[in-house]
């Protein structure tokens, strides 16, 4: 349910499938300066921009830093299927790494909803807030009804939200169990679905890429290194076609809504 980078429990996953040469260390140290430039370029449109700009605009501008971005970390964006044009739509995606919520973003703007300390992170929590996230308290029951409540406000008003059902990030090849209660929202809603299948490959290989993942043993720091050093990482967002609850309750649609992201990442 988190779109934060959460860690997996499982173990470390080893070394990067089709990964090829790193690039130089100066390739990657640049990346990191223009990445961090661009942080605090976002961070400055938030409190000096934002508060002049309409909804729609903030939408823009925060996709329009997402790709700018991907384009900084090297990383290339193929999108399949169709993004939605409107809401309402719950977005219902696998989680591999911190990597996602910017891909997605750079992919179609939407609201996240969030584990509630991310709102305290250092320059994270900013960001996320700028970008409409909505936040949740994982261990509250209540708090997670209220967060239920409202997104289920949210769709109604015609947003565009987003989940990680798996609750945490996976390595991408066997995706985790999908958990049902914020799903609950769009059933109280009657609002679509919309599973969403997201992986990294080499863009020369079109092998799989772990050099996002956050799993295990990795630290975030070495994460985000290992994709700053990747040499080609193709970030792939596959929208499926949204979906009705059609009277399923909500752990049979999540059960569902699982083996469709699946078949999406083929």
């Amino acid at each position: 349910m988190s779109a934060a980078p959460g860690r997996s429990q499982a173990s470390s996953h080893g070394s990067p499938q089709g990964e090829g040469t790193p690039v130089s260390g100066f390739t990657a140290v640049a990346r990191l300066a223009r990445g961090t430039a661009h942080v605090v370029r976002g961070l400055w449109m938030i409190v000096v921009v934002f508060p002049r700009l309409t909804p729609l605009h903030r939408e823009a501008h925060v996709q329009a830093w997402a790709s700018r971005m991907l384009v900084i970390l090297g990383v290339k964006l193929v999108v399949t299927g169709s993004p939605p044009a409107a809401g309402p739509v719950l977005l219902v995606a696998n989680h591999i790494s911190w990597l996602d919520i910017v891909v997605m973003h750079a992919a179609r703007h939407c609201r996240f909803v969030s584990k509630a300390d991310v709102r305290g992170w250092p320059l994270i929590g900013t960001l996320a807030t700028g970008a409409g996230t909505l936040y949740i308290e994982r261990e509250s029951r209540r708090d997670a009804l209220r967060v239920v409540h409202h997104m289920a406000e949210r769709l109604r008003e015609g947003d565009i939200l987003a989940v990680f059902p798996e609750g945490t990030t996976s390595d991408g090849v066997h995706l985790l169990p999908f958990h049902a209660n914020l799903l609950q929202a769009a059933i109280t809603a009657q609002a679509p679905v919309q599973p969403v299948a997201l992986k990294f490959t080499d863009r020369r290989t079109g092998a799989l890429s772990l050099a996002p993942c956050y799993i295990g043993d990795d630290t975030l720091l070495g994460s985000i290194w290992r994709t700053l050093s990747a040499p080609s990482i193709e970030a792939v967002v596959v929208f499926g076609e949204p979906q009705h609850a059609q009277g399923r309750n909500r752990r049979t649609w999540a059960e569902a809504l699982r083996d469709e992201v699946i078949r999406l990442r083929g």
